[in-house]
């Protein structure tokens, strides 16, 4: 978020969501224009009569957007994230993370219309037959994730020698703990090389497909960004 230049710096995730304005700077920033800025309560109204009242406006508002722009947001409305509720608070920034990062890919493609998941999946099994590696993805929830090669090899073929292989736990009956290391090793080395992953280890060995996605996209910008 701090990274995208919002106002002011978010230093407590739920806490400092409660008025909505940083939300809706992130709306505008995934979508440029989806903000209507004549309709937002700005800060300095929030220190008069009501202001709690201005708040709660701007968070209804984004909630609004949020659903103009397809998020899923069952039992989420604008108070609860006036009420720093962390669970859906944590929803709602999630999937604006996602629709981000997509949005990202849909301007470096030049493109029009979003990329879609076959073409992430595409990109990321022909990166890694170019490379010569021999795994590859049928999609975000295949089981070949969850030891976390299809990620720690493309990040070797985003970065060639960065990867220490010694370090990597191989083989097809890895236990919890073998995958765990793993995951938390691919993570970083995503984050080393550039790649603004935001999943967790957890989510590649319990392959949660919507954060799957997010990895190989991160990856895929990382890769068409050229970041050394």
């Amino acid at each position: 978020m701090n990274s995208l230049g919002v106002s002011p710096f978010v230093n407590n995730l739920y806490s400092d969501l409660k008025d909505g304005l940083v939300l809706l700077q992130l709306f505008d920033k995934v979508k440029p224009g989806i903000v209507n800025w004549s309709k937002v309560n700005q800060k300095e109204t929030f220190k008069k009569i009501g202001g709690n009242m201005k708040k709660l406006e701007n968070c209804n508002y984004a909630v609004e957007i949020a659903h103009q722009m397809g998020f899923s947001l069952v039992g989420i409305d604008g108070k609860d994230i006036a009420d720093g509720n962390k669970t859906l608070t944590l929803a709602v920034v999630w999937q604006m993370m996602r629709a981000y990062t997509l949005s990202m890919l849909q301007r470096l493609a030049g493109s029009d219309k979003p990329i879609s998941d076959p073409e992430i999946v595409d990109w990321t099994n022909t990166t890694l037959r170019d490379s010569g590696k021999t795994t590859s993805i049928t999609g975000f929830r295949d089981p070949a994730i969850s030891n976390s090669m299809p990620v720690i090899d493309l990040v070797d073929a985003i970065k060639p020698g960065s990867i220490k292989y010694e370090l990597v736990n191989c083989g097809t009956s890895l236990s919890d703990e073998e995958l765990i290391q793993n995951a938390k090793y691919a993570i970083s080395m995503c984050r080393k090389i550039g790649a603004r992953v935001y999943a967790l280890p957890d989510d590649l060995v319990e392959i949660k497909p919507k954060m799957c996605l997010t990895v190989f996209a991160c990856l895929m910008i990382r890769a068409k960004t050229g970041k050394k």
